[in-house]
C-alpha cells in the first residue's frame, strides 16, 4: 500500500509471544491481511480488480464479493459524511484506498488476537490501532503521538489509546507529507480545492472511523469537524493553514 506497517508488543507479560517464532508469526499476519488486499485494491497493480475495473476490463457487477462490500461501505460513509468522503476520483476513476488502509489494519488486529495476543500496538503510515496495554496487567495506555505537520520533528500532542480507555484508534490526514492530494464531491471538475485544515488527526473507538472522519474533516473543513464531532464519539486536532489549532476538549486536556 506504499507505507511502512510497524508492530509493538510488550517484552513480557500475558497475551505475549513466548519465542521469536511466535513473534515472527504476528508479524507475519498482519503481513498477510496488508498483502492479500492490496493485490486486490491496489491501483499500482496492473492485474488487481481495482485496476481492472479502472480500465473497463470488468464492471463492478463482476468483481468479487469482497470489492463489492468494500464499495458499498465507501458509499456509506459518502453519505454519512455528506459527501466530504468520497471512493470517486475527479476522473471518474473509483478508488477504494481511502477505505482499504483502515481496513486493513482493523483486519490485521483481529489477526492478531485470532492468534491469542492481547495487547499490541500497530501502526500503518501514521494510523494507530491498539490492544491492551504496553505493560500487561498495569492499566498503562499506549501513548500515541500527534506530528506537527510545520515541523515533523515534533509532536502536537500525545493521545492514550487502549487500556480499556475509551478510543483504540487515531488516524491522521492532511497534505504535509504528500501535497493536495484529498478530492471530494462536488469541489468542480478537478475534485481539488483550498483547504482549512493542513492536518487533522482524529482518535475513536475503532480505526475505520477514525481514518474515514480524518479525512473527511480536512475535505471538508470547520463543517465536517462539526458533523464528525456532533455525530460520532471521537475527539479531533486540527491544524489550520497558518499553523493555528483547534481541538475537541480530549486533546485540549
Amino acid at each position: 500500500m506504499g507505507t511502512v506497517i510497524s508492530l509493538a508488543l510488550p517484552a513480557n507479560g500475558p497475551g505475549t509471544p513466548d519465542s521469536a517464532t511466535a513473534l515472527a508469526g504476528a508479524a507475519a499476519a498482519v503481513e498477510r491481511v496488508f498483502t492479500g488486499l492490496d493485490e486486490t485494491f491496489s491501483l499500482y497493480r496492473p492485474g488487481s480488480e481495482a485496476s481492472r475495473l479502472a480500465r473497463g476490463a470488468l464492471t463492478l457487477r463482476d468483481t468479487s464479493a469482497a470489492f463489492r462490500a468494500r464499495f458499498a461501505d465507501a458509499a456509506g460513509w459518502r453519505l454519512l459524511t455528506a459527501g466530504f468522503f468520497t471512493a470517486e476520483r475527479p476522473d471518474g476513476v473509483l478508488d477504494l484506498s481511502g477505505i482499504i488502509k483502515g481496513y486493513a489494519i482493523d483486519q490485521a488486529g483481529a489477526a492478531l488476537g485470532a492468534a491469542g495476543l492481547t495487547d499490541w500496538c500497530l501502526n500503518a503510515g501514521g494510523d494507530v490501532l491498539v490492544s491492551g496495554s504496553p505493560a500487561p496487567g498495569t492499566g498503562i495506555p499506549w501513548q500515541a503521538g500527534v506530528v506537527d505537520p510545520q515541523n515533523r520533528g515534533m509532536l502536537l500532542s500525545g493521545c492514550p489509546l487502549g487500556s480499556t480507555g475509551r478510543f483504540s484508534a487515531l488516524a491522521t490526514s492532511g497534505t504535509a507529507e504528500r501535497g493536495n492530494h484529498i478530492w471530494r464531491a462536488g469541489a468542480g471538475r478537478t475534485g481539488f480545492g483550498a483547504l482549512e485544515f493542513r492536518q487533522v488527526s482524529v482518535a475513536a473507538p475503532d480505526i475505520l472511523t477514525a481514518d474515514v472522519l480524518a479525512t473527511a474533516v480536512v475535505a471538508g473543513g470547520k463543517q465536517m469537524l462539526d458533523r464528525a464531532t456532533d455525530g460520532w464519539d471521537v475527539e479531533v486536532l486540527a491544524v489550520l493553514g497558518g499553523g493555528e489549532l483547534l481541538a475537541t476538549p480530549g486533546f485540549r486536556a
